[in-house]
């Protein structure tokens, strides 16, 4: 016979999870349906949509903290620093506006696909997965946290609780790009997300990563080296041009071949690194 359990705290939640390793988890549910298609559900099911404490947007002194169950929606909506731009973006990229209000973050991470608007963006926040088991939490950056198609480092018993941006990374402001077959409800072909800070004119600081063109989204270290050092405006441009791209290893599918991938990857991170320096110069002419 299979279970449903709909926990109201984090502790219940974890006792469960410790005491069968076969839960399928539900939060959004924008995922976990569709993939179901026309099946029953088979499995046992861990309704997270009770634990209101994995909700919501909060700081502590070195982080700002992204409970597992905020939603798009909020995320779009909150007041954030200027290197939340791309996540923002994307935030709005994801679905319709219904989706938007269902869909969780931590749901995006989890399900690990490629093409997952919101990897990109936290990729260039360094981001780190906060994975909770009973007794025991630890945390890993997203980088690390998935692994390829469909695949995390989550284990039995465990449980994605936070996703959290060191206050350090967040200097500078970001851009989000994405390129699918259509403007919006679509799946992305490719993506990117840049963060950029500034001081004189000259790019101090830079992040850079891209989606749905390798099995994982990447960040792009030499370019950001390249970027480094550079005045803003035209000379930005030509070093993406210029850049190699090596982290990348396009994928190919019915959306797109591995070199319209790579073509259109160099687009995209060049609109969205002018974009992201753009965002910082308007940002100090207005201060």
């Amino acid at each position: 016979m299979h279970r449903y359990a709909k926990p109201t705290g984090l502790e219940e939640a974890l006792n469960l999870l410790g005491q069968d390793d076969g839960w399928l988890l539900l939060a959004g549910g924008t995922d976990f349906y569709p993939t179901l298609g026309d099946r029953p559900v088979r499995g046992n099911v861990l309704d997270l949509n009770g634990l209101a404490e994995l909700r919501g947007i909060s700081e502590t002194a070195t982080h700002f903290v992204l409970g597992a169950r905020t939603t798009w929606t909020e995320i779009a909506r909150h007041d954030l620093p200027p290197a939340f731009g791309a996540l923002q973006a994307a935030a709005r990229e994801v679905g319709s506006i219904q989706i938007q209000n269902r869909a969780t973050i931590a749901g995006n991470l989890c399900n690990a696909s490629p093409a997952a608007d919101g990897v990109p963006a936290l990729l260039v926040l360094d981001a780190e997965v906060e994975l909770r088991s009973l007794g025991a939490t630890r945390r890993l950056p997203l980088s690390y946290f998935i692994l390829g198609n469909r695949r995390t480092a989550l284990q039995a018993g465990e449980m994605v609780t936070a996703i959290r941006v060191p206050k350090h990374s967040i200097a500078g402001a970001s851009a989000f790009q994405k390129l699918g077959s259509r403007r919006y409800l679509v799946i992305s072909i490719a993506m990117a997300a840049a963060r950029v800070k500034v001081a004189d004119g000259i790019v101090t600081q830079a992040a850079v990563a891209v989606g749905a063109c390798s099995a994982v989204a990447s960040r792009l270290h030499n370019l950001e080296a390249a970027l480094y050092g550079l005045p803003v405006g035209p000379a930005l441009a030509e070093a993406v041009g210029e850049a190699a791209f090596d982290e990348l290893a396009p994928i190919e599918d019915v959306r797109g071949s591995a070199d319209y991938r790579r073509g259109a990857a160099r687009e995209i991170v060049t609109r969205a690194v002018l974009a992201a320096a753009d965002a910082v110069d308007a940002r100090a002419a207005a201060a």
